[in-house]
């Protein structure tokens, strides 16, 4: 189970081409997202569904694809679709999207092994206005999970996992992680979780490690305030589910964070490869068993 440079690339390469920016108030450029979102989770094979909500007056679409048994156990994969502002957002968040994808792909040719349903979420308002409010696509679906009683296992965020670096210097932690301290090149990526789910990231970042040659980090916080949270992971953790993050550490490594060059040529698609492969074969060990 390898993951295809190749087409992470030609997904990063179709949402940061769209214009304008796939922000709250681009509708067009959001639903353009959105549909081909829907048409590859549907070429893979999955169960593909749309989940729509009103803001403000406008219909925002959280797109689903599930592979699985339709009442077992539920793991949940999602990635926000969406930008803050004006730019590309290659690597916040198209290069999780891709990933997300990318996943769906690998993991859809085992539909009948699972044990597990696996549904891959693509969520749209996770960026300001809307971070931290009922309107994000995540806290749509979360909410929806918890109203229906639906047992989910757990929930894997991706969010930005395609910038890497080999230079001394390019990874910050502030003192708040001592865990991390005397790490300051970004060449890994990291499960974030918080101590009430320690078990969780510990049994992610294993298996991913036998999964992939990348070097794969974790970090659990005491609670989920403040950095930890800022993500669509959290509306999980606000509905009592399980969840982590995947990712490259966002503004902590990335210098392009919300600002018009992050774009497609600041990506390392190889060792993107690598995080879904590792991950691909994390959610096959687990949803297999």
């Amino acid at each position: 189970m390898k993951a295809n440079k190749k087409e992470l690339y030609k997904h990063v390469d179709y949402l940061t081409g769209i214009e304008p920016a796939r922000n709250y108030r681009n509708m067009d450029s959001l639903n353009r997202s959105a549909d081909y979102i829907y048409s590859e989770l549907g070429e893979y094979g999955c169960r593909t569904e749309e989940q729509t909500f009103k803001v403000d007056g406008n219909i925002y679409r959280n797109i689903i694809g599930s592979v699985g048994p339709k009442d077992a156990p539920r793991i949940i994969v999602g990635a926000h679709y969406d930008v803050a502002g004006d730019q590309p957002g290659a690597d916040d968040n198209a290069s999780a999207v891709a990933g997300l994808l990318e996943t769906a792909w690998l993991i859809a040719p085992l539909d009948q092994q699972l044990k597990k349903r696996i549904d891959f979420v693509a969520y749209s308002l996770e960026e300001p206005p809307f971070f931290g409010s009922s309107s994000m696509g995540s806290a749509v679906h979360a909410d929806s999970l918890r109203e229906n009683e639906i047992n989910v296992e757990f929930m894997v965020c991706y969010e930005m996992i395609g910038y890497f670096s080999d230079e001394p210097g390019s990874q910050k932690f502030p003192s708040m992680m001592p865990e991390m301290s005397g790490i300051d090149v970004g060449n890994f990526i990291i499960v974030v979780g918080i101590e009430r789910y320690r078990e969780l990231a510990g049994k992610i970042a294993s298996l991913m490690r036998q999964n992939t040659d990348l070097r794969v980090e974790s970090l659990n916080f005491p609670s989920p305030h403040g950095m930890v949270g800022l993500s669509d992971h959290s509306c999980y953790w606000r509905n009592g589910y399980p969840a982590v993050m995947l990712t490259d550490t966002s503004f902590l490594r990335n210098p392009n964070y919300h600002q018009e060059t992050d774009t497609i040529d600041t990506l390392d698609f190889n060792r993107m490869a690598s995080v879904i492969t590792g991950m691909s074969g994390a959610l096959r060990d687990v949803a297999t068993r």
